[in-house]
C-alpha cells in the first residue's frame, strides 16, 4: 500500500506486529559527551522537576549528554567541573578529536552480542544528540561546523551487527535541539522549545538527515526527540518513510510549536510536558522515567536509563543504578499495560559499557531465558493487576490460549492464592522454568496453587494458566 502526504492516508498506518511483539529495546546514547563523561548525582529527574521546578533540574541536570548545555549555564555544578578538569579555554568542541581517537578499537559486534544476550528485540541508537555530533558521515554537513562528525560510521556498523543477529534496528535523531545552531542556555522548560532552530537553514538540514538516516539505513525506528521546526513538512516525510519501510514506526516526538503558543508559554507562572501539542501522527508514545498506571489501547515505549542518565555518568555508583529486582518489575509492569520498554545504556568513550550496566543486561537476559515466554508476543489482558493472599503483586499478560500470572515477588509459603482469579475445571497451571504440571484448587473465585518446594530465588515468578480464564472476576 502506498502512502500520500496526506493525514488520512498516513494514518492507515497501523503499528506493526513486531513493535507489538518485541517488548524491550536497548537505547544507546553515545557521543562527544560520553569523554567527559560527567553530571551532578542529582537523582530521579521526575522528583527533581517535582521539588525545584524545571530551573533546578536544569541548573544540576543530572543528564550526562546534556553536558554541553548544562556548561554554558554559569556556577552550575557541570561549568565548575568542566573549569577545574580542562581549563576555562578548553571547548566542547575540542572532545571531538578526543571522541574520534577513542572509538578506533569500538567493536560493534561486542555491543550487538551483550544486548542479544540481554534479550533485546531491537536497538536505538541515538545518531545526532541536542550538541549536533553526527555518528555517520552525512553527505549533509553541518553549515556552522564543517565535518562534524564521527570518522567511523557508527550507525552503519552497528546497525549491520544488529540485524545480523536477529534484532531491529532503529534510529534516533534530535531535530528539536541543535546548539550547534543556538548558543542560548535552556534553563527553564520554556526555552527548550523557545531555543529549537526555526530558520529555513536549519529545515532544509533535518529534513536531509532524516531521509538520509531512511534511504542509507532503513531504520526500523524514527525516533525524533523534543519537538521539530514549524516548516518541516512531515506529512511528506511520514509518507515518504512508511513507503520506503512498510514495517517501521514513529514515535510521538514530532510536535511543532508555534510562535504564539511559545509566547503564551513565555508569561506562564508554571508549564509542564501534558500541555505539549501532539505530533500530527504517531505510533507510540514516550513516556520519560514514567511508566502507566493502567492498560492504554494506545501503544507506549517507556524509556530510561539503569542509571538516573542515558549518557555515561562517572559519578554513578551501585546505589544509582536499578536493582536487578526492579529493572524486572518494570519490565513486567510496563508489558503487562500494552509497553516496551526501551532501556539504556550509555558507553564510555571508547565504547566500553560499564560493568555496572553490563551487569544488568546479563542479569535481565537470564531472567527472561526462563521466563520470556510471559513476555514477548503477549498481549495485556483484561486487567494488568493483581495480589496474593501474601500481599505480592501479580501482573497478566496473554498470548493464544494461555494467560500467564507474575508474581513481583516470592512467596512465603507453598501455597499461593491468587485473588479474584476463576479458571476453568480443565485448566492446568505451570510454573515458567519447571516442567511438571502444578496442583491447584478453586475457592470461590480465588485460585490456589502449590508451588516447586525448592523454589529457585528469582525477583519474580510467571505461572502459564491454560485456557485462559472464561469468567472475569473484578
Amino acid at each position: 500500500m502506498g502512502y500520500k502526504p496526506k493525514l488520512e492516508s498516513i494514518r492507515r498506518h497501523r503499528v506493526p506486529k513486531w513493535f507489538h511483539d518485541a517488548k524491550l529495546g536497548i537505547f544507546v546514547h553515545w557521543g562527544l559527551y560520553s569523554v567527559p563523561g560527567w553530571a551532578p548525582l542529582t537523582g530521579d529527574i521526575t522528583k527533581v522537576i517535582a521539588k525545584e521546578g524545571w530551573k533546578g533540574m536544569f541548573a544540576k541536570n543530572p543528564y550526562a549528554e546534556w553536558y554541553l548545555n548544562s556548561i554554558r549555564i554559569r556556577d552550575s555544578p557541570s561549568y565548575h567541573h568542566h573549569v577545574k578538569t580542562y581549563g576555562e579555554s578548553f571547548s566542547y568542541d575540542d572532545f571531538a578529536p578526543l571522541f574520534n581517537e577513542s572509538i578506533r578499537d569500538w567493536n560493534p559486534n561486542d555491543w550487538a552480542d551483550l544486548f542479544k544476550r540481554a534479550g533485546a528485540r531491537y536497538v536505538v541508537l541515538t545518531t545526532k544528540h541536542h550538541d549536533g555530533f553526527c555518528l555517520w558521515p552525512t553527505q549533509h554537513s553541518n553549515p556552522r561546523k564543517e565535518g562534524y562528525f564521527a570518522k567511523r560510521d557508527i550507525v552503519g556498523e552497528l546497525a549491520q551487527a544488529v540485524r545480523a543477529r536477529g534484532m531491529r534496528m532503529g534510529l534516533y535523531y534530535s531535530h528539536g535541539l541543535d546548539w550547534t545552531f543556538s548558543d542560548t542556555p535552556i534553563r527553564d522548560f520554556s526555552d527548550l522549545f523557545a531555543t529549537i532552530p526555526q530558520n529555513p537553514e536549519y529545515v532544509e538540514y533535518v529534513n536531509s538527515h532524516w531521509r538520509e538516516l531512511i534511504d542509507r539505513y532503513e531504520t526500523s525506528i524514527l525516533w525524533g526527540d523534543i519537538a521539530c521546526p514549524v516548516e518541516l513538512n512531515l506529512r511528506e516525510l511520514f509518507a515518504y518513510y512508511y513507503n520506503k519501510v512498510s514495517e517501521g514506526v514513529i514515535n510521538d516526538r514530532f510536535s511543532q510549536i508555534d510562535p504564539v503558543t511559545l509566547a503564551k508559554w513565555a508569561s506562564a507562572e508554571k508549564i509542564s510536558p501534558e500541555i505539549l501539542p501532539a505530533s500530527i501522527h504517531f505510533d507510540f508514545r514516550t513516556p520519560e522515567y514514567a511508566s502507566r498506571d493502567k492498560i492504554t489501547e494506545e501503544k507506549w515505549e517507556s524509556c530510561r536509563g539503569i542509571g538516573y542518565s542515558f549518557g555515561y555518568n562517572r559519578n554513578e555508583g551501585p546505589e544509582d543504578m536499578l536493582s536487578f529486582n526492579d529493572l524486572i518489575h518494570l519490565l513486567v509492569d510496563i508489558v503487562s499495560k500494552n509497553g516496551n520498554l526501551l532501556l539504556d545504556v550509555g558507553p564510555m568513550a571508547d565504547g566500553a559499557i560499564p560493568d555496572l550496566q553490563r551487569t544488568r543486561l546479563l542479569e535481565l537476559g537470564r531472567w527472561l531465558n526462563i521466563n520470556g515466554e510471559a513476555i514477548y508476543g503477549t498481549r495485556p489482558w483484561v486487567r494488568a493487576d493483581g495480589i496474593t493472599d501474601e500481599g505480592i503483586a501479580v501482573r497478566f499478560t496473554q498470548k493464544r490460549d494461555a494467560l500467564y500470572a507474575i508474581l513481583l515477588g516470592r512467596p512465603k509459603s507453598r501455597k499461593i492464592t491468587l485473588k479474584s482469579l476463576n479458571v476453568e475445571k480443565d485448566t492446568t497451571v505451570h510454573l515458567l522454568g519447571e516442567s511438571e504440571a502444578l496442583s491447584w484448587r478453586q475457592a470461590g473465585d480465588d485460585l490456589t496453587i502449590t508451588i516447586p518446594e525448592d523454589l529457585t530465588e528469582s525477583p519474580a515468578y510467571a505461572f502459564r494458566i491454560t485456557p485462559k480464564p472464561k469468567k472475569v472476576s473484578s
